[in-house]
């Protein structure tokens, strides 16, 4: 670092009065203590919320070391009690605490507005925060949180108020959920794709009762936040124990769509936080050391240049940027805690795993934080903004032979815009108009010009309708129909529960899926019509090494979220048993034996419901199913098999003219990055003379499918 520091510059470690380092722990653990320093008075009885009498001094973890007040990250909100750790400014540093659950702390019930901030370097607008000084926590409380936190709940599936934290821990400990210390401290791929499924069903199930308005005030609105709070008091959560390099079962590319999702696999601690780092054993005694970034927009990154970051240190109101806070004086940033961490691992050349926050091509407002893989400090300096601020700069080049992750997202937004032609490419719209969004035919492979000849159909026929046990009509909506709105018949057969939130995602699978039909007065893009509303993503039809066309998308798709149907001619299953020495590769039947293991859902006891068939994934097709879309059909005719897909299917039924039709939809199973191929199960037949050779290379492989 250069001298021109000044007064950010740290003295040796020898030189820490680590006196000053408290050893936390929660209220109820401790016998009350009260500090009685030479100028207070003696004794005092007072609420830890203040207010308190003149000279004395209130202790962490109710109000913020003396000294603090240096620090953007100490500011208080006036008139908000805050929850803050000690915050040294001679030079000494805390590891940051890894995530742990809020209720793990002894605080009070807080209200509706209670929210969680922290240091960030970007993504200000997550307020759960775990940084390099713990947790945060501020609330607004008003009369009617609290009164609303208190109501009882009228339906038993409801989001409820734990009236005992140890009791609702002790509840989800042993509700088999969890993992064991082992898991939890190292995981590996299974055990990162099980907790990200747990995170984002809860997730899921939190956004549908805040869409329906079922959710009790007083709770957090963000179901991302809620839902990371959850899993963590569970003990559903892996890679918790901090390292230098990669994270096992965390892949490079892998995509992200919340800062808490970051979290539960230990990929990066701090949900606000933009550096994370660990305290290691150097020469001159403990020294912390960067474990991994988060490059999200909020600072004045470098971030264009696929192998290079230059990445901007935490803190400070350096006058511009997505971190500067209105009507506060212009501060330099300091060399403590993540920016001494950088500092620190510049010296020593240790990885750091670098996650980039990228614009989501679907929702301008939101992100997709992408895992960029490891990188080394080149550089690093001091550097002016236009305001006059310093700030700390640090060089990061990306470690050689890893696959590309970055260089993905660009290369797909230079043939979104034009700006490149997509080697390989064949036609830049197979469907012919048919679909709202084109989608490519690429071979980058070999000469092979195109798969054979179809008619391109983007939905489902049907020789005849197919009675359901329910009477087929529409709702009787007027407008959009509405989450929670039971007077919709299209709800009510679903169970009550609006089948999607609000962006369209799935939240549940269902026996069947009742969807709005053409029989339904509702506006054609009410939110119940997702299946039928066309393409979501960018996808293409690419040639595989050896498995012929396969499909993958250009955007990042999130969990949950709609692809396409199955389209196809519907045959009557003795047809297809009579006919099944032709070869047909291109059949979907639902009378295969499928993974029954397979389990998408949330768990109801994870949020206190009591179980009325939300966890029921068995589907209840009233007749025997199969669809030939070897001569008609659509882009899900190129989707291979995997015994290890990242898609399902769901059964969907809406009506039409008075009579009811079954669809075939396919979902995504998980967070899928940009140019992965999406595959399902097929299934396996009772006839072998079906069954063929299975080349998806999972470990999971059973050798044959269909």
């Amino acid at each position: 670092m250069e001298a021109s520091a000044g007064q950010s510059s740290v003295p040796p470690a020898s030189a820490f009065d680590k006196s000053r380092v408290l050893d936390i722990k929660p209220l109820r653990t401790l016998v009350p203590m009260f500090p009685n320093p030479p100028q207070a008075p003696p004794f005092v009885c007072s609420s830890p919320f203040g207010p308190f009498p003149s000279g004395f001094s209130p202790f962490y973890p109710f109000s913020a070391a003396q000294g603090a007040q240096g620090s953007p990250e100490a500011e208080e909100q006036q008139g908000e009690p805050s929850f803050r750790a000690p915050n040294h400014h001679d030079g000494g540093f805390e590891t940051p605490a890894a995530a742990v659950p809020l209720r793990s702390f002894g605080t009070p019930q807080m209200g509706a507005g209670a929210h969680f901030s922290g240091a960030s370097n970007g993504d200000t607008g997550s307020s759960f925060g775990v940084g390099g000084d713990g947790f945060t926590l501020r609330s607004r409380r008003s009369g009617s949180n609290a009164q609303g936190s208190n109501q009882s709940q009228k339906r038993g599936r409801n989001v409820r108020d734990r009236a005992s934290v140890e009791a609702s821990k002790r509840a989800l400990q042993n509700s088999a959920l969890g993992l064991n210390p082992a898991q939890k401290e190292d995981g590996d791929r299974e055990l990162v794709k099980h907790v990200m499924l747990k995170f984002d069903a809860v997730r899921r199930r939190l956004s549908q009762l805040e869409d329906s308005k079922e959710a009790p005030s007083g709770l957090i609105k963000r179901a991302d936040l809620k839902s990371a709070n959850i899993m963590l008091t569970a003990g559903i959560r892996t890679n918790a124990r901090k390292r230098i390099g990669g994270v096992p079962g965390v892949e490079i590319g892998d995509i992200f769509f919340f800062r808490m999702e970051l979290c539960v696999v230990g990929l990066h601690a701090p949900s606000m936080a933009g550096i994370d780092y660990m305290t290691v054993n150097g020469e001159m005694g403990e020294e912390p050391l960067a474990v991994s970034i988060v490059s999200s927009g909020g600072y004045e990154d470098e971030a264009e240049d696929e192998d290079v970051l230059i990445y901007t240190g935490q803190g400070g109101n350096l006058g511009g940027g997505a971190n500067t806070r209105k009507n506060k004086e212009i501060t330099d940033q300091k060399l403590v805690r993540g920016n001494l961490a950088l500092d620190r691992s510049s010296r020593r050349g240790n990885e750091i795993r670098v996650v980039r926050g990228l614009r989501e091509s679907l929702n301008s407002v939101s992100k997709v934080y992408v895992y960029d893989g490891l990188y080394r400090i080149q550089d690093s300096w001091v550097a002016k903004t236009q305001s006059g601020a310093n700030s700390f700069k640090y060089k990061l080049i990306r470690v050689q032979g890893q696959p590309s992750a970055l260089a993905v997202w660009q290369s797909v937004q230079r043939w979104k815009a034009g700006n490149a032609s997509r080697p390989g490419l064949i036609l830049p719209d197979l469907t012919s108009g048919a679909e709202i969004s084109p989608v490519s035919l690429v071979n980058d492979i070999d000469d092979e010009k195109g798969p054979s000849y179809f008619t391109y159909f983007p939905t489902v026929r049907y020789s005849k309708s197919f009675n359901l046990s329910q009477p087929s009509c529409g709702c009787s909506c007027q407008k959009e129909c509405s989450a929670g709105d039971l007077n919709c018949s299209c709800i009510r057969k679903n169970g009550g529960d609006f089948p999607y939130t609000t962006n369209g995602v799935l939240v549940s699978r269902k026996p069947l899926v009742y969807e709005c039909g053409p029989s339904c007065p509702c506006i054609p893009n009410c939110k119940n019509r997702v299946s039928q509303t066309g393409l979501k993503v960018r996808l293409e039809v690419f040639k595989t090494k050896n498995r012929g066309w396969g499909l993958r998308s250009w955007d990042p798709i999130r969990s949950g979220t709609f692809i396409c149907e199955y389209a196809g001619e519907v045959m009557d299953k003795a047809k297809l048993d009579r006919d099944e020495g032709e070869n047909n590769d291109y059949v979907f039947d639902t009378t295969r034996t499928f993974d029954r293991s397979f389990k998408w859902n949330y768990d109801p006891v994870l949020i206190d419901e009591e179980t009325h068939g939300e966890s029921n994934e068995e589907y209840d097709i009233p007749f025997p199913l199969a669809i030939s879309a070897k001569d008609a059909g659509n882009i899900a005719r190129f989707m291979n098999h995997s015994c290890s897909p990242n898609v399902f299917w769901q059964p969907i039924v809406y009506d039409h003219n008075s009579e009811s039709f079954i669809h075939i939809a396919f979902f995504a199973m998980r967070h899928i990055p940009p140019m992965t191929e999406l595959t399902y199960d097929y299934g396996v037949s009772q006839s072998e003379r079906r069954r063929k050779q299975c080349l998806c290379g999972s470990p999971k492989c059973k050798g044959y499918f269909g």
